[in-house]
């Protein structure tokens, strides 16, 4: 039910459903076994992995990991990117323009924590902004926005401000 994503990843359920924490599951009374299949995979109880995230990543990565904002996707999305990364994760961006500024962003990832922490950061950096300001964020701009990561999670950064990037050229050439 973990991904096993290595050592220094944050943990999280596979199968996120759409809108809801990735860590619903767990509160829903389910912790003993999920703390269990941690247990097996890690040889860690799920305090000491989450104790041991909390020294490798910022407290805002674990909160945008644990409580992604602007997760799922958007059904009047004028805008849209689906972005595989070298890593084989992928991000998907939903955006609705009015007026030319992105009034809505919304993502979905199938990747790690450090992916769901950098959709879920680069949709709240995007909304509001105007698409030229927005096409502007750089990998740069989400890792610190996201604090302290492990330079081997830095890819996921790069990987949402790419998926925004193209989003936003969708959007460009509809309405061209």
């Amino acid at each position: 039910m973990f991904r096993n994503q290595g050592m220094g990843q944050i943990f999280f359920p596979v199968g996120l459903q759409k809108k809801a924490s990735p860590w619903s599951l767990l509160d829903e009374g389910n912790i003993e076994r999920y703390d269990a299949e941690i247990m097996n995979n890690f040889g860690k109880s799920f305090s000491e992995a989450i104790s041991t995230n909390r020294k490798i990543y910022s407290e805002t990565a674990i909160d945008h990991s644990m409580n992604p904002r602007n997760l799922g996707d958007m059904d009047d999305a004028n805008g849209f990117a689906k972005v595989t990364g070298s890593r084989g994760d992928t991000i998907e961006i939903w955006l609705e323009v009015r007026s030319g500024t992105i009034a809505n962003a919304t993502f979905m990832t199938d990747g790690c924590g450090t992916s769901i922490a950098s959709g879920s950061v680069v949709t709240e950096m995007a909304e509001g902004r105007g698409v030229g300001e927005a096409r502007r964020i750089s990998r740069q701009d989400v890792l610190s926005a996201l604090g302290r990561l492990p330079e081997e999670s830095e890819h996921c950064a790069l990987l949402a401000a790419d998926t925004l990037k193209e989003a936003i050229e969708d959007y460009l050439k509809r309405q061209a």
